[in-house]
């Protein structure tokens, strides 16, 4: 009997007949502690050997509801069709010729559905990399040649990635720049408008958030010398913090006012998550650049930064680029990827997730004390953990809910700068069947601890 691939043909159903890890993956973990480097660790020891759909299959025989997403990589689902389809065809022409030396038309097919996709009407041009933090790093660059301008403006609870540059740029130490600086200079943190911690509460935040931020800004960089302000419209790593309504648009404008280059990282958020195509358009936000990745080609390395041609026409030829940036693969699969959100309607897909998950979830913190807040948009949802009877981060009730699901073959990841968010970003293709399920082992999950 032919085995079963992974993607959409995978049985859709939660199995657990090992102790999880099972023996193989325990196998497979002692040669990883021997030959890979410490510093690259993993949420849930088990080793995946199939996926699809909503689901991880292990090398033991389990089936892990999948609430993860690989970080909101695999919002089309694991080898899905279309991105399955097109990176094949474009493996069986060829892999690599690099796109500075003899270019090829997926790159130029992916730029041109970001221009289409991306918020705004204005002309607009893009350039692709391989990560997330490459993204955002030549969006650095590109702000700076364009504006003659150094400093750069990010905001408490931010992540930018894991490169020089971005650990400068992102807020949280551990584990992300612990030990690693001196980190690169001319980068300046400003308040974010975090409407459940905002001390005077969340109705002051937006416009105090503001107020603090356009303060710092010009009294202690000049707002002359700022060349970007970046700022993921949900914050990803810092907890799956919305800011409150009316935050970003008054900083946008302040960006406009002052000449100031306005990034919205949708590195997470992109690509349908929140239920849009991006998350800034939420408040008809919209930035001279924007950068992506992670949900942009199922699963295949790929960033772009999008945005306005003047400003991304500002490099020299030569400036932009990389050996493996916009790989025709992993152009290819993104064409497949963004094809099935838009014939799946993945937008409404993820605005269903939310209507689904939020009322769950809202009851479990009607239930228990611990819940300080349910947040989110579409299937970007997360919980915010406490103390009883305090709003004192509580990462040990996080660490030991995101355990016991893992017992039970539910995949969640945790998050946020005090380590007490648990998130939630299945595959915008997952069953309700089986969505439902795993809510049902996260409230189970609550009861243990």
């Amino acid at each position: 009997m032919t085995e079963l691939s992974g993607g959409p043909a995978l049985p859709q159903e939660r199995r657990v007949v090992t102790a999880i890890p099972g023996p193989k993956s325990q196998e497979l973990w002692a040669r990883k502690q021997a030959t890979v480097a410490g510093g690259v660790g993993a949420v849930l020891p088990v080793f995946v050997k199939r996926a699809g759909g909503g689901v991880l299959e292990d090398v033991d025989g389990n089936s892990l509801i999948d609430f993860g997403s690989g970080i909101a990589v695999t919002s089309v689902g694991n080898s899905a069709e279309a991105v399955v389809r097109r990176a094949t065809a474009q493996l069986q022409a060829f892999t690599h010729t690099c796109a500075m030396v003899a270019p090829y038309e997926p790159y130029i097919e992916v730029c041109e559905q970001l221009a289409e996709l991306t918020p705004g009407d204005h002309a607009k041009k893009s350039a692709l990399f391989n990560s997330g933090a490459e993204a955002v790093e030549n969006a650095v660059k590109i702000a700076r040649v364009h504006t003659k301008r150094q400093a750069v403006v990010v905001f408490d609870h931010g992540y930018h990635g894991r490169t020089n540059l971005t650990m400068a740029l992102t807020s949280k130490n551990m584990p992300y720049k612990q030990g690693f600086g001196p980190f690169a200079p001319e980068v300046y943190r400003v308040p974010v408008a975090y409407p459940y911690r905002w001390l005077t509460g969340a109705e002051n935040c937006a416009q105090e958030a503001a107020d603090q931020a356009i303060s710092q800004i010009t009294k202690q960089i000049g707002a002359e010398n700022v060349a970007a302000i970046i700022i993921e419209p949900v914050l990803g790593e810092g907890g799956f913090i919305e800011p409150a309504k009316g935050f970003l648009p008054a900083i946008a404008a302040f960006a406009k006012e002052n000449g100031i280059v306005f990034v919205a990282d949708e590195i997470q958020s992109g690509f349908c998550r929140t239920g849009q195509w991006f998350a800034c358009e939420d408040e008809d936000i919209v930035p001279d650049l924007i950068t992506t990745a992670k949900g942009i080609a199922g699963g295949l390395p790929l960033a772009a930064v999008t945005g306005r041609a003047e400003i991304m026409d500002a490099a020299h030829a030569g400036g932009l680029g990389g050996t493996y940036g916009g790989n025709p693969v992993a152009c290819a699969a993104a064409l497949g990827s963004i094809e099935t959100m838009r014939e799946q309607d993945l937008n409404a897909k993820a605005r269903r997730i939310g209507e689904i998950m939020k009322p769950r979830l809202n009851a479990i913190a009607e239930k228990y004390d611990i819940v300080g807040e349910v947040r989110g948009r579409g299937a970007m949802i997360a919980i915010e953990l406490v103390k009883s009877g305090s709003k004192e981060p509580n990462p040990e009730a996080t660490a030991a809910l995101a355990k016991a699901c893992h017992q039970e073959g539910l995949l969640v990841l945790t998050t946020g700068t005090y380590g007490n968010v648990l998130r939630f970003l299945p595959p915008l293709v997952i069953g309700e069947d089986l969505l439902g399920e795993g809510l049902d082992i996260l409230e189970s999950a609550f009861a243990t601890i």
